[in-house]
């Protein structure tokens, strides 16, 4: 019997995600990493006093869902419905991430108001896209 070795990642395989749940959770993993990244970069720019904690941009802890969107969207293959899911997802995303950090930012700093923006991006992007792809495919054919 042979052993097979894990291929590492946020996902064990390769290709689309099967369910909504698969991709909720590879993109959380993301953001947890990213939320990680993003407070020790904030905690060297307190320590050495460049800047006051909580300032930096939260919505950089969208850099690891982004690549997987990107991976996703690759994954599909070609056709005109991922573009439009992938477009949709994205728009509707943007305008929900916004909101959230719009209703938040007045009571909190920049690092908490784009933290939750990004977050509800995320959320809204997965369910549109995983959800509007197998609509859009089941509707073309």
């Amino acid at each position: 019997m042979t052993q097979q070795r894990g291929k590492g990642g946020l996902r064990r395989t390769a290709g689309p995600v099967e369910t909504v749940g698969d991709l909720l959770g590879a993109s959380f993993a993301g953001l947890v990493v990213g939320i990680a990244v993003v407070l020790v970069l904030e905690g060297i720019l307190a320590l050495s006093r460049v800047a006051e904690f909580g300032q930096t941009n939260g919505w950089l802890i969208l850099i690891l869902p982004t690549w997987l969107f990107v991976e996703q969207f690759r994954a599909q293959g070609f056709g005109a419905d991922r573009v439009l899911a992938a477009a949709l997802g994205i728009g509707f995303g943007a305008a929900a991430g916004m909101t959230v950090a719009g209703v938040v930012a007045p009571y909190t700093p920049p690092l908490v108001s784009g933290g939750a923006g990004a977050v509800a991006a995320t959320v809204v992007y997965c369910f549109v896209w995983f959800y509007g792809l197998r609509w859009l495919r089941q509707r073309s054919g």
